[in-house]
């Protein structure tokens, strides 16, 4: 039995690739060093999988920013505007991911999107009329030939037409129909330049055929592929990752594919599907058994089972392969110093999955050797059960998630009680990181200044954050976070349960690296977690203008949905658990005198089921729950907020709704604000902040521009109900930015108001 792996991290394993990245915006380094050390992250990554043994290699699953955005390259589906930049070809490529200031106005960037239910983000492509396709593979090829001269075979891997079709936004005259040909002729050429220069196999990624799929959807898979795949002369791979392809499999196998990419981990259907429809003769399986989106060991014993199940439906051969590419989980274990050994032998990062791939193949073979160790991590529970927690949880009752008294009573008292302006002003939470503020967080860390210095640092810089929004005029300020590394990270460290690595770095979105906390144990709150940060800033306002200051906290289910959670119990009963320690936090926050509390789900979306019938009963029925029951013993004077970006939350709008926040503020800026149309038809209730400027980019909004953001908003969301924020936390901004942009914010409000 062989083995592949979908596709492989690409920021090196100690971020390399980010930090040269982010030299080349700021014009530190040239770019000669910048490709030196995106060459230096791919031969890394084939040298490891060539020596692990791995059959199958990728290339091209290497990026710059982001795959999407490669294919739009690919295939030159360029907007007008990036074009008319006139800048070199990987300028452009930065320009449509980050933005780019100009002397005669600035062109934002294109919209970004979370990548299926991961918490990855990809670019949207956009299709004007300025958009003609034609072939470029050029990135494939050079990246083929770099991995051939190193002494590596690799199949090269592309984001298939389907799913690049289905992913992008089409802003001319010109819609997806008219563009079906086109695309199908690229990539038959495509094939038919693999072929030319040596390769063996293409793989074709098509994750969206696990969505649901409509008659016009099946029909556009069958225009693209009847026409790409007449006369190849490669094999050809179609892989598909994050569920099932239960609405096409029958049809899906008539096609002269060589290979199929199947899903068994979260396609809960796969099994099923191939055991009631027949491949052609001749088709490979690549059989996705090993997770590529966790970091636990696998379970030899059970995936052989699943494997000699697949091997007697399948009429053909099966390789052994990742469920999905494995971008999602960190480089490799032995980066870990600090975790005891006892810990570190449950986990498997990217290099470790190789291992285990080839001795999953192996076992399969006949070589047993490997069964022996993995069967003693499975033989016991790995931690003790917290009865303390577990009681709560079996004690809950129906009335435990619902607030009193109902939304309209509770908005009505908080309407008198804060007095705010016509259109409030706000941040999100988070003001600039700066190197000072990352330095004395470090220096504590390590032991090189106490915590009374570390707190006075603290405390100078939030007294700082709130003197400067009271000067500009923000209404409702923030702390500013100084103390906080990381959204999920900061509370982890203040909760039972959880452990922490030191290099488990995985990529959200461009040069943006996150480095979930894992969830090892039963979840409570060992001590109070914002208490003193939040009483300190709210009294600097006393001082002077006496506004409310926000009490910052991360909600139970983006808490999970950015760990990598545990799989000896249920989701649910995580979110639970973890929404009891939030729980007692906002509860503190509100006894200490804390008027305002935003509880952010920026991931809300994340885990939801890809399927539309399994939305409720496999997620939201849990998740919405969860984040009531963290907010339903507070008093009608106190406010809460709550947060979300980056994500299509137009279709579970009503599920948003009825999370019960008072105020919610969302991501809108990068989507041209599309989702107030929904708000508007759903009759949404909450109060809405939707962002009015991008903070991924560097550009500063006008004050103009802003206005014309919030002039579009009053048309949907009534003027009692909206607020003015931007789309997102600011600490990967800089002062200067932030300064200039927040002035204009409160501008563009003061003007709207007048």
């Amino acid at each position: 039995m062989k083995t592949s792996v979908i596709g492989y991290p690409r920021i090196g394993a100690h971020r390399e690739l980010k930090f040269a990245s982010e030299k080349y915006f700021a014009k530190k380094i040239e770019l000669n060093e910048l490709e030196a050390t995106a060459k230096e992250m791919r031969l890394s990554n084939w040298k490891s999988q060539k020596e692990a043994g791995i059959d199958f290699i990728s290339s091209n699953d290497f990026s710059y920013y982001d795959g999407m955005l490669d294919t739009c390259f690919m295939l030159g589906v360029i907007p007008e505007r990036y074009k008319a930049l006139c800048l070199s070809k990987l300028d452009t490529f930065f320009a449509m991911a980050r933005g780019y200031q100009t002397e005669k106005g600035d062109v934002t960037a294109l919209p970004m999107k979370k990548w299926f239910n991961t918490n990855y983000h990809y670019i949207v492509p956009e299709f004007d009329d300025g958009v003609a396709v034609s072939l470029d593979d050029s990135k494939i090829k050079n990246e083929y030939n770099e991995a051939k001269a190193a002494g590596v075979q690799t199949k090269p891997v592309v984001i298939g037409p389907y799913t690049f079709l289905k992913l992008s936004h089409f802003n001319g005259s010109k819609k997806l129909a008219g563009y079906v040909a086109s695309i199908a002729e690229a990539y038959k050429l495509l094939l038919k330049n693999a072929a030319s220069y040596g390769a063996e196999w293409v793989q074709l990624d098509e994750p969206a055929l696990v969505l649901d799929m409509s008659s016009e959807d099946k029909k556009l898979f069958a225009e693209l592929y009847s026409a790409i795949l007449e006369g190849k002369a490669v094999k050809v791979l179609l892989q598909t990752y994050f569920g099932d392809v239960r609405d096409y499999c029958a049809d899906l196998l008539k096609f002269n594919f060589d290979g199929y990419g199947l899903d068994f981990v979260e396609g809960k259907e796969s099994l099923n599907l191939i055991q009631k429809n027949k491949a052609e003769k001749g088709a490979v399986l690549f059989a996705g058994v090993l997770c590529g989106k966790n970091i636990w060991r696998n379970n030899y014993a059970k995936t052989e089972a699943l494997l000699k199940n697949i091997q007697s439906a399948w009429n053909g051969e099966v390789v052994v392969s990742t469920s999905c590419s494995l971008l999602h989980v960190p480089y490799t274990v032995k980066n870990e110093q600090k975790l005891d050994a006892s810990i570190l032998e449950h986990f498997a990062f990217a290099e470790e999955k190789l291992a285990e791939l080839k001795e999953i193949a192996a076992i399969f073979n006949g070589d047993n050797s490997a069964c022996a160790k993995n069967a003693k991590l499975f033989e016991r529970e790995r931690v003790a059960k917290n009865q303390a927690v577990a009681a709560k949880i079996a004690n809950l009752k129906k009335e435990d998630f619902v607030r009193k008294p109902a939304f309209a009573e509770r908005e009505a008292i908080q309407k008198k009680v804060f007095n705010l302006p016509l259109f409030p002003t706000t941040t999100i939470g988070s003001f600039p990181q700066t190197a000072e503020v990352r330095a004395n967080r470090a220096g504590y860390k390590k032991g090189n200044i106490s915590r009374e210095e570390y707190e006075a640092f603290n405390k100078k810089m939030i007294a700082d954050c709130i003197k400067f929004q009271e000067d500009i005029g923000i209404d409702v300020l923030v702390h500013g976070e100084y103390e906080r590394n990381d959204m999920v990270e900061y509370f982890g460290e203040n909760l039972d349960g959880y452990i922490f690595t030191q290099n488990a770095w995985v990529q959200s979105y461009g040069t943006r690296c996150v480095k979930p906390p894992v969830v090892w144990g039963d979840v409570s709150r060992r001590n109070a977690i914002t208490v003193e940060w939040s009483k300190f800033a709210q009294s600097c306002a006393d001082k002077n203008s006496k506004k409310p200051v926000k009490g910052m906290l991360t909600g139970p289910v983006t808490i999970l949905n950015w760990s990598f959670p545990r799989e000896d119990i249920s989701l649910r009963e995580s979110a639970l658990q973890i929404a009891f320690a939030i729980r007692d936090e906002v509860l503190d926050l509100e006894a200490n005198g804390i008027r305002i509390i935003q509880i952010d789900e920026a991931a809300l979306k994340e885990k939801l089921p890809l399927r539309k019938a399994d939305w409720h009963s496999e997620y939201l029925d849990w998740a919405i729950p969860a984040f009531n029951l963290v907010h339903s013993g507070c008093r009608a004077e106190t406010q809460i907020h709550t947060h979300m970006c980056y994500s299509e939350f137009i279709p579970i709008i009503q599920d948003i709704d009825n999370m019960d926040a008072d105020v919610i503020s969302f991501e809108a800026s990068r989507s041209n604000l599309e989702i107030l149309q929904a708000l508007k038809e759903k009759n949404f209730r909450t109060e809405v902040g939707p962002g009015v400027y991008d903070i991924h980019s560097p550009r500063v909004p006008s004050v103009e521009e802003i206005v014309n953001a919030v002039e579009k908003m009053k048309k949907f969301v009534p003027e009692s109900k909206l607020w003015i924020n931007p789309d997102c936390g600011l600490k990967t901004r800089g002062w200067t930015e932030t300064e200039a942009s927040l002035k204009n914010l409160v501008a563009a409000a003061k003007k709207v108001r007048g």
